[in-house]
């Protein structure tokens, strides 16, 4: 579209979104005049030489538009609240049901019997090994031990004898030269079990040191080395029970003046 300006008489294209913006009202570019784009505005411009555009006279009755390209939908009827919803929702439900619909019995889930049994499995096997793995805590535990050696019975199994070397006490202790062999030591020492339970017996661990404590020679005696009967080191040492131990070392010399005994 094209429109030209009264006062300078320049012809502009002009777009319908310009046109429709300032309500058919422009500002011409060259005089700067403001004026009414709608008398001059044509489609298309008229053969050469242009000397100017007509301006359009208004019609007495507006035109009429019959070819219409689109038309909207009407605005549908609001949609129900939810109050209402629910309403008719308890009242289906109210109603009773037809004649001719019979009542069906409440589905159960069905239960699968392998699928329980096999967890039950695992969770035994899982108990199994907690056991297994905390074997020697638990039969510290003076709660759970007499359970444990109930189910140890049935299972004819037995459980791990309970070693607490901080329960066995030194009664006495000696070192001298050996009567009959030169150059060796007698150490004997007496020991007893405080604890309320059975223990294996300990391995002792003699020290010999000099005056400065610096240790000369040492050495750890075994059960076998001190229990001779290997019943009674099986049966391990009774609460309150005392053992005495007699132990044959080489002698190390004179700078050897003090010794200490430990429990392991």
């Amino acid at each position: 579209m094209y429109t030209q300006c009264p006062e300078c008489l320049t012809i502009y294209p002009l777009e319908a979104g310009a046109l429709a913006q300032a309500h058919g009202h422009v500002r011409c570019g060259h005089c700067t005049m403001v004026f009414d784009a709608l008398p001059s505005l044509v489609e298309v411009l008229p053969p050469d030489p242009v000397v100017g555009l007509s301006a359009q006279a208004p019609g007495e009755e507006p035109p009429l538009l019959s070819q219409a390209v689109f038309r909207p939908i009407p605005d549908t009827p609001a949609e129900e609240t939810e109050e209402q919803a629910e309403e008719e929702i308890h009242a289906a439900i109210a109603a009773p049901a037809p004649a001719f619909v019979r009542p069906r019995a409440p589905v159960r889930a069905p239960r699968d019997l392998r699928w329980m049994i096999g967890c039950a499995i695992l969770v035994l096997a899982l108990v199994a090994q907690l056991l297994v793995a905390d074997r020697a805590a638990l039969a510290t535990n003076t709660t759970l031990r007499p359970w444990l050696a109930r189910v140890c019975a049935a299972l004819s199994c037995s459980l791990p004898p309970v070693r607490d070397v901080s329960r066995l006490t030194l009664l006495s202790r000696d070192i001298r030269p050996h009567p009959s062999v030169p150059g060796a030591l007698m150490i004997s020492a007496t020991l007893r079990n405080d604890a309320g339970f059975t223990q294996p017996y300990p391995v002792i661990r003699i020290a010999l040191s000099d005056l400065d404590g610096n240790t000369i020679a040492m050495r750890r005696f075994h059960p076998a080395d001190y229990v001779n009967d290997a019943k009674t080191r099986a049966a391990g040492l009774p609460p309150g029970a005392t053992v005495a131990a007699v132990f044959e070392v080489e002698d190390p010399g004179k700078n050897a003046v003090a010794f200490e005994f430990g429990f392991e």
